[in-house]
């Protein structure tokens, strides 16, 4: 089984960190880790990304949004951080603001992938409307996705529910799908029409997923056990 799974490491603590890269080391799944907000802001956390493993497959989740030359220099800002082989950007910021990430992330890394987030996995229709767009979630992340492929992204970010409708637009691309669940667990602080098993996503076409709170909370090790069950 070689199934590329993220593990989302959504704390503060460095100690946290480890025990997760610990307790989830398996040659049963191709694990990397995936660092947001959180971690990166805190008062740790950058110097600690630069010291993790460079053999660990680390995914960093900032979400750039911003105008092209601000999100250029925010990109060159991480060039130190040789051990990152994924980035996320907002793919609302535009088609020039994307090439420019794109542009910027080749002349510091080679490796590092850039991978565009759709409509974000909390968001629903009703949300969409709250905030002015009058297309659908379905329709929107559409149109999105092809704005990635356009800007010459390597991926996307999406539900695991429209991994189908957009497996032809980014056939050369990879898709990541967050909000996994283990069957049974808790949709949390997420819409639940767009949740999903490990086991659908990639069924649907999920090129990687990206897990959290269903395995870092409780017994890490019997959680990715259960990962992996559940995969087979």
């Amino acid at each position: 089984m070689n199934k590329k799974v993220f593990i989302a490491c959504d704390t503060s603590d460095p100690k946290k960190v480890l025990k997760i890269i610990k307790d989830t080391t398996t040659d049963k799944l191709n694990i990397g880790y995936k660092f947001g907000l959180e971690f990166f802001y805190s008062k740790i956390g950058r110097s600690f990304l630069s010291k993790i493993d460079k053999k660990k497959n680390i995914f960093l989740d900032l979400k750039l949004n911003d105008i092209p030359n601000t999100c250029s220099s925010a990109v060159k800002s991480i060039k130190d951080l040789k051990n990152i082989r994924y980035l996320t950007a907002h793919i609302n910021g535009g088609h020039e603001m994307l090439k420019a990430i794109k542009k910027s992330a080749k002349k510091v890394n080679n490796k590092l992938k850039i991978l565009g987030v759709t409509v974000l996995t909390s968001i629903s229709d009703k949300s969409l409307k709250e905030i002015g767009h009058t297309r659908s979630i379905k329709n929107l992340v559409i149109q999105q996705a092809r704005m990635a492929r356009s800007a010459g992204l390597d991926g996307i970010v999406c539900s695991g529910k429209e991994v189908t409708i957009l497996k032809k637009i980014c056939a050369k691309m990879e898709i990541v799908t967050p909000s996994i669940r283990l069957a049974g667990d808790s949709v949390q602080d997420q819409n639940k029409n767009r949740v999903i098993t490990p086991k659908k996503a990639f069924k649907n076409g999920a090129t990687a997923i990206v897990i959290g709170r269903s395995i870092t909370k409780g017994s890490i090790k019997k959680n990715i056990q259960k990962l992996i069950k559940s995969l087979n």
